[in-house]
């Protein structure tokens, strides 16, 4: 059987920056085994696969998998898979309209389409979860599988935590941009403190606010097959939830401007809001703006 695919950045204006995807908007009669060697063999952060939807209210199914994983949720999929679909106008034969409504293993993802001259660039989605927040993680474990000191992770406002809205990550501040380039992934501290079914990765993230961005991350997940992830909407999606509950405010609307994937050569620009309301984060959303790259087709 031959399944068509597609090829996008994500979070980028540019071709060969962002965040690689890899989209088969069309992938009924492919296995859970199949995906995830289709996944390997694209050996990108994510590859999505479009199922017809299980209501026909929403506009397909979308299972996510990473090189080693299937993952619930995941952002720069989510936004890269409605900009596919909307550039083909159509999925299994049904106009895709706008706004989109994914089902996926961590709910409902809705995205609504960005377009500039009637064209679209990209597209927004509004996570699948309220934010939860989990238990704290040792400041040393969490600097030496990021191959950096203790002293490199400010605690002042918080310490390295489990958080997410439907995919769950470990984030942790650093103190300079020093020691956010100078973070590098170790595996053998992965796999001995954080098994591939807990969080996903570590989010590193650094309060910058110079040339217009408010955030420089990185995000290492090398049990998922991710030693660097260039952009990672999940993650940073549910970092705007994590900087808006730590807020004394207790009604606040938060924007902030997040850059990733520096590091890399690869920089993503990612626009992510946070809604809080008497004292409880709501609504958390992450978007940014697309390019295709290549289209073609996969024998399996």
């Amino acid at each position: 059987m031959r399944y068509d695919f597609a090829t996008v950045d994500v979070f980028t204006d540019r071709r060969f920056g962002g965040n690689p995807l890899a989209v088969l908007p069309a992938a009924e009669g492919l296995t859970g085994d199949q995906m995830q060697a289709i996944a390997a063999e694209f050996n990108l952060s994510e590859t999505t696969f479009i199922l017809p939807p299980q209501d026909p209210a929403h506009t397909a199914a979308v299972r996510i998998f990473t090189p080693k994983a299937e993952l619930a949720f995941a952002g720069h999929p989510n936004v890269g898979t409605a900009f596919v679909l909307a550039r083909r106008g159509a999925v299994y034969g049904r106009a895709t309209g706008d706004p989109l409504v994914f089902e996926e293993q961590a709910g409902l993802v809705p995205l609504d389409l960005l377009t500039e001259d009637g064209a679209v660039v990209g597209a927004r989605l509004t996570a699948p979860q309220p934010l939860s927040r989990g238990a704290a993680i040792a400041v040393e474990t969490v600097a030496e599988a990021c191959g950096l000191a203790a002293d490199d992770i400010d605690t002042g406002r918080h310490p390295p935590c489990v958080a997410g809205c439907g995919t769950a990550f470990i984030f942790a501040e650093v103190k300079t941009r020093r020691a956010l380039q100078a973070a590098a992934p170790r595996s053998d501290i992965f796999a001995r403190h954080f098994p591939v079914d807990g969080a996903t990765g570590i989010h590193l993230y650094l309060r910058d606010g110079g040339d217009g961005i408010d955030i420089r991350a990185r995000m290492f997940a090398p049990l998922h097959g991710v030693p660097e992830d260039p952009a990672t909407g999940s993650a940073n999606v549910a970092l705007a939830g994590l900087l808006a509950s730590l807020s004394s405010e207790p009604d606040l609307m938060l924007h902030v401007r997040i850059a990733q994937g520096v590091e890399m050569g690869r920089p993503s620009l990612m626009d992510a809001a946070a809604e809080k309301r008497g004292g409880q984060v709501l609504t958390t959303r992450i978007g940014g703006r697309c390019v295709p790259v290549m289209t073609g087709t996969i024998e399996v």
